[in-house]
């Protein structure tokens, strides 16, 4: 019988770093994986949240996701020991750190129109940004990771996260994505399928404004013969080569299905392939860039 001290660690992502740098959005990233996630949760509680999260049966989660920033004040100094109890109490911690340049960050509040959190008494943007990273230099040096989302848009960065920590250690993540050819192809994708050539549900104005994950849209496209002879094509392609990617020292592979829009046919092929891989792999993840 497998107990609980016979499981294996559960994983604990502590996420910080400046404001701005897309915490918030790496916090929502790790959600859609299933973690559980709390968002400037004090130091002092890290370790009583992670005990009272692995009573019962701890597999159910794949992991917890904690935010902590410079609003916990006077308590970033104390991560360190937080960090070493989570260890001690059993843990699969790492503190991952999110970072950009002070020119990307004014680009982002002067489009957001967001307050800065240390933009008080008079203090201007420029200040309270250097002010920050002087305050959370100490946790940026004992990071396990690093990630600078100075060239990084949203969309990647979800993407990096689900990539990253979507799959269990030594295993390779499958990640199916959608996308639109207007906006280019995705950054990074391994194998890439047009899927421009389908019937298009977008000249049905009853379809135009669902997407490829609605019902009306999933039965206009399972009943195109092209459709179904498609999605035949692409799965028994990647059966003939997923396995010699498995051999790899490879983290994830990704599959790309675009269309014009990638809105309908893309999500559709991305949905139904995600669905049947999932039913014979443990790791399989799906992304739709124009959905986000």
């Amino acid at each position: 019988m497998t107990t609980a001290h016979d499981s294996p660690p559960t994983r604990v992502v502590v996420l910080s770093g400046l404001s701005g740098a897309g915490k918030t959005v790496a916090l929502r990233a790790f959600e859609d994986l299933g973690f559980y996630c709390v968002d400037n949760l004090p130091t002092a509680l890290l370790v009583s949240l992670y005990r009272a999260l692995g009573e019962g049966d701890r597999g159910v989660l794949p992991g917890m996701a904690v935010g902590v920033d410079v609003r916990s004040r006077g308590d970033l100094e104390h991560m360190p020991e937080a960090l070493s109890k989570l260890a001690e109490a059993g843990a699969d911690a790492e503190l991952v750190f999110l970072e950009s340049n002070d020119e990307v960050l004014l680009k982002r509040y002067a489009y957001s129109r967001r307050r800065h959190p240390l933009s008080e008494h008079g203090r201007s943007l420029v200040d309270a940004i250097a002010e920050e990273r002087a305050r959370l230099r100490p946790l940026r040096a004992i990071a396990n990771r690093a990630i600078d989302t100075s060239d990084t848009n949203v969309h990647q960065l979800r993407r990096q996260i689900a990539t990253g920590y979507g799959g269990a250690h030594g295993s390779l993540t499958l990640m199916f994505e959608s996308f639109a050819y207007a906006r280019g192809l995705p950054a990074d994708c391994d194998f890439v399928f047009d899927a421009r050539s389908l019937p298009n549900p977008h000249w049905d104005p009853r379809l135009r404004p669902l997407s490829g994950q609605d019902a009306a849209v999933r039965e206009f496209l399972a009943g195109q013969g092209l459709v179904v002879q498609y999605l035949t094509d692409i799965k028994t392609f990647l059966d003939a080569w997923l396995p010699r990617f498995d051999n790899e020292d490879k983290g994830y592979l990704t599959v790309a299905i675009g269309c014009t829009g990638g809105r309908h046919r893309s999500v559709y092929i991305a949905e139904c392939l995600a669905e049947h891989y999932r039913a014979i792999r443990d790791q399989v993840l799906i992304f739709h860039r124009e959905l986000e």
